[in-house]
């Protein structure tokens, strides 16, 4: 019996760890709309921004990726995808986190 409780406490710790890189995605996707960033970003074709995924793709094996883009999701840029800035966004510091960490998840 013992063994048993072992055995489902352990099978239900795996299914929240697999679980929560999903819920993470899922609130990141849900900031990514929320925030207007879907206006010229799409996952997959280049809108007026690149596509969310050339970006995953670019920055794939940068230890600073992260910090960068969130720094840039929030203070803006330009030069890196040609001439069209991509103006400052009104988020926290955590929510361009999640956001950027969705975006290279892909």
């Amino acid at each position: 019996m013992k063994s048993r409780l072992i055995a489902l406490a352990a099978g239900a710790a795996l299914a929240a760890a697999l679980s929560a890189p999903a819920l993470a995605d899922e609130a990141g996707e849900k900031l990514l709309k929320d925030k207007g960033c879907t206006a010229c970003h799409a996952n997959d074709k280049k809108v007026i921004g690149p596509a969310y995924k050339d970006v995953a793709k670019k920055y794939k094996g940068d230890a600073g990726a992260a910090a960068t883009l969130a720094e840039k999701v929030i203070k803006g840029g330009q030069g890196v995808w040609g001439p069209i800035p991509m103006p400052p966004n009104k988020v926290t510091d955590d929510e361009a986190k999640k956001m950027v960490a969705t975006i290279l998840a892909l």
